[in-house]
C-alpha cells in the first residue's frame, strides 16, 4: 500500500470496513440496489476529494452525513427531471427538444436549483419573480408585502450570491 497520497490508507480502511454497511443503509432508504451502489461509491469519492488528514472519530456518522446529502441531491434531481418531463408532455412532439438538449436542460435546471438553494426563501422568491416573471421591483414589493428597499436588497444579495458561485468559486 503506497503512502504517497496523504490520507489514502485511511480512506482504503474506511472503504473496506464500512462500504457494505453504507450500501445496505442506502438500500434501505432508497429501495434500489443500483441507486444505493452508486451513492455509496459517490460517498467514498467525496471522502477522497476532501482528503481528510486526521482520523475520523465516528466513521459511520461521517459517511451517513455525506450519503444523506447525496440522497437529497438525487431526489432533487429526480424532482426536476420529473417536472421537465411533465412540461415536455404538454409540448407538441414536433416542437420537443432532442434527447441531448433535454439532458442539457435538466442539468442546467439542477445547477440553477443548486445555486438558488443557498438563498433565504424571501430572497429566492424576489429573485425568481424578477427573473422568471419579469416583475419590476415595485410589483415584487407589492406582491410580497415588503418595502421597495427590501426588494432591492434581496435582488442585490441574490445577484452577488449567483456571481460568487459562478465566478469566484471556480478559481
Amino acid at each position: 500500500m503506497s503512502e504517497s497520497a496523504p490520507g489514502k490508507p485511511d480512506v482504503e480502511r474506511l472503504y473496506l470496513e464500512h462500504h457494505c454497511w453504507l450500501q445496505g443503509w442506502l438500500r434501505s432508504r432508497l429501495n434500489s440496489a443500483d441507486d444505493a451502489a452508486d451513492l455509496a461509491q459517490d460517498t467514498f469519492l467525496r471522502v477522497l476529494r476532501r482528503r481528510q488528514q486526521s482520523g475520523i472519530g465516528e466513521p459511520r456518522a461521517y459517511l451517513r452525513t455525506i450519503a444523506r446529502g447525496l440522497m437529497i441531491d438525487l431526489w432533487r434531481h429526480r424532482d426536476i427531471e420529473r417536472a421537465w418531463l411533465e412540461t415536455l408532455a404538454q409540448v407538441p412532439e414536433q416542437h420537443a427538444p432532442s434527447a441531448e438538449t433535454s439532458l442539457l436542460i435538466i442539468e442546467t435546471l439542477v445547477e440553477i436549483d443548486r445555486m438558488l438553494d443557498g438563498l433565504r426563501p424571501p430572497v429566492r422568491q424576489a429573485f425568481l419573480l424578477a427573473q422568471l416573471e419579469g416583475m419590476s421591483c415595485p410589483k415584487i414589493a407589492a406582491r410580497m408585502g415588503i418595502s421597495l428597499a427590501t426588494v432591492e436588497r434581496h435582488l442585490a444579495q441574490a445577484l452577488r450570491h449567483c456571481y460568487r458561485l459562478a465566478f469566484e468559486e471556480q478559481s
